[in-house]
């Protein structure tokens, strides 16, 4: 930090709390000489505190709005109303075309006096920028998971409102069956995304309640057989003296769910449903933090999830080398299980495949207790 002169120097302990600040920070006197900056303005607007400390602000440090106008002759910080305290947040673009966004704060010495401080606060843009390209990617990728299945209803639904009489009875069947499955595609996408929006903004809500392991893999490989696949394709292994868990029902379906649904898309084989304490195969210290929790384990005999990916796989949008879902299935359910107070990964299987191991509490919440 640069001072313009010993009796304007701040005390060490305010000059090492402004070096903290992410932002920049410059403060002028009455007359608009700049007094001292941070380490972090001269970073984003690229003016030595040399060049700048002892000079009149205005002519060192060029802020323009978006219509190039001169923010500090709209502004007039150190004239104008003796009632002001401040500028909000704003956009500005600096000299060299860098845009910052800008705060000013004004001191007077008593009530209804002049300012004879102002503080000025920049902030580098680049966080807004790179949450601005998630959003237009986010955007984008919807729009196409969106056109796909809605392209092929219309098209669909286009050919049979015409044609109707070129084509048989199954003919028809097979059209109509493809426009329910892109129609319940589309369905299971908005959903998603509307899980994906109350998980980022922390409102997404859970009901626990306590609930019996085995009972609900048998449910889920029930619901399994019923859209077609063979028993024998699932092995349910859950010891007897597993306690029972603390979840919300709904939320808890939609994790297996989705695991399950996984499992038998892209593995082989059999997909064994399983339960084990959540302690197996940690350090100490990981099981201490994971006491009064039981781990559920889903497993396949596919080809298994390269370590790389592992940590992707829970992304937004992750496809892997295939397609065929929406790409948010697993960065919900990572969402659901950390809801719960647990946590899930993905590991190889003892088949050599895929097995994902997520844990939940097996006692209430506080709130609940």
């Amino acid at each position: 930090m640069f001072f313009r002169d010993e009796e304007l120097m701040a005390p060490a302990e305010a000059a090492r709390a402004v070096e903290m600040l992410p932002d920049g920070l410059v403060a002028t006197d009455g007359q608009a000489r700049a007094i001292y900056c941070n380490s972090r303005f001269e970073q984003i607007t690229g003016i030595a505190a040399a060049d700048l400390v002892g000079h009149d602000l205005r002519e060192v440090l060029t802020l323009q709005d978006s219509d190039g106008s001169s923010w500090w002759d709209c502004t007039k910080p150190w004239d104008g109303l003796r009632t002001r305290t401040g500028h909000r947040e704003k956009l500005l673009m600096l000299g060299n075309g860098r845009e910052v966004l800008v705060t000013a704060s004004y001191i007077r010495p008593g009530r209804n006096q002049r300012v004879n401080r102002v503080l000025v606060m920049l902030r580098d843009t680049e966080q807004r920028r790179r949450t601005e390209a998630n959003h237009a990617a986010l955007i984008s990728t919807v729009a196409h998971e969106l056109r796909s299945p809605l392209t092929s209803v219309k098209g669909f639904s286009s050919t049979l409102l015409r044609r109707w009489e070129r084509f048989s009875d199954e003919q028809k069947r097979l059209m109509i069956e493809t426009i329910e499955a892109d129609a319940d595609r589309v369905t299971r996408l908005i959903s998603e995304l509307l899980d994906v929006s109350r998980i980022d903004a922390g409102r997404l809500q859970i009901r626990p309640q306590p609930l019996d392991v085995a009972a609900i893999y048998e449910r889920h490989v029930e619901r399994a057989v019923a859209t077609g696949h063979d028993r024998e394709q699932f092995v349910v292994d859950v010891p007897d003296d597993t306690p029972e868990i603390w979840a919300d029902p709904d939320r808890l379906d939609q994790i297996l769910a989705n695991l399950i649904e996984n499992a038998v898309r892209h593995g082989e084989g059999t997909v064994t449903l399983a339960a084990a304490p959540a302690h197996d195969g940690l350090t100490a210290l990981a099981r201490r933090r994971l006491e009064g929790q039981v781990d559920l384990v889903v497993s396949d005999n596919g080809k298994g999830i390269e370590p790389a990916h592992r940590e992707l796989v829970f992304s937004r949008f992750w496809h892997g080398s295939g397609r065929g879902s929406t790409g948010l299935g697993l960065y919900v359910v990572k969402g659901l299980v950390e809801a719960h107070g647990g946590r899930i990964l993905v590991e190889d299987a003892p088949s050599g495949g895929a097995q994902f191991r997520f844990s939940l509490p097996t006692e209430p919440p506080d709130y609940l207790a």
